[in-house]
């Protein structure tokens, strides 16, 4: 059983303050993808020592939440505070290597916190629109430092809400692993099936965004090196994943930048 010493707090607060940062990279500052479950799944196992189950819980994800994108006044789940959440529940609760049952819980357990996610996303967005709202309102406009201050002020928050959550999130995922093991074996030859067949879920919501066109040029192409790459160089099971995974965002983002 896992327990929360110095050494875990610390772990908790490094991966807060990263998962806050990643996170300005969804709308409020960046861009560059980082905070996009492939790569921030991977880069939390990774900084916890546990790259697989990052690169699993990244990848299925990602899959998952693709094309789910913050456009206009829609407010989606926010994939970057669930799959670092996510990693990190099972990374540090399970020292030495996360488990597929392990992994699987650790997935359920974020995803059942996606309506807080989102209402948290929500509320800082009319945060941030009431600062502007009361700047542009004095009588002679804004200048450039009020500007500048209510740019700052506005991705602090963003910060503060993802850091906020992480602290809130990550003791109570950890202690719910504990609680996880002494659940009797069916329940962890369920949990170990669901993470094999979530892929699945993924991909038919990719085939359902995606034309035919996009599918064919894309998805198929990188599923078949993934099965070739697993057929003839006994490829591990996550790096086809990856590899699958990986046509199927990029045929997703070349589909979303031509429509």
């Amino acid at each position: 059983m896992p327990v929360l010493n110095f050494h875990m707090v610390l772990a908790i607060l490094g991966i807060a303050l990263t998962g806050g940062i990643l996170g300005l990279d969804r709308t409020a500052a960046g861009q560059f993808m980082l905070s996009q479950p492939i790569v921030a799944g991977p880069l939390t196992g990774w900084l916890l020592g546990d790259p697989t189950a990052g690169i699993v819980i990244g990848a299925t994800l990602e899959l998952i939440w693709v094309l789910d994108l913050p456009i206009g006044t829609f407010v989606p789940a926010n994939a970057t505070v669930e799959t670092v959440s996510a990693t990190a529940i099972a990374a540090l609760g399970s020292p030495g290597g996360a488990s597929l049952p392990v992994i699987g819980f650790s997935i359920v357990l974020t995803m059942a916190l996606v309506p807080i996610t989102m209402k948290a996303d929500g509320l800082v967005r009319q945060w941030n629109s009431r600062l502007a709202d009361a700047a542009f309102a004095e009588s002679e406009g804004p200048g450039g430092s009020v500007l500048a201050r209510i740019q700052y002020a506005g991705i602090a928050l963003f910060f503060l809400k993802s850091f906020v959550l992480y602290i809130l999130f990550l003791p109570i995922g950890i202690a719910a692993i504990a609680l996880f093991g002494q659940l009797p074996d069916v329940f962890q030859r369920a949990l170990s099936l669901f993470v094999r067949l979530l892929p699945i879920v993924g991909v038919a919501l990719v085939v359902s965004k995606l034309s035919v066109k996009t599918l064919d040029q894309y998805f198929l192409f990188g599923f078949a090196c993934a099965a070739v790459a697993g057929q003839l160089f006994h490829a591990p099971a996550f790096a086809v994943l990856l590899l699958t995974t990986a046509a199927g965002w990029l045929g997703a983002r070349l589909s979303d930048g031509k429509s």
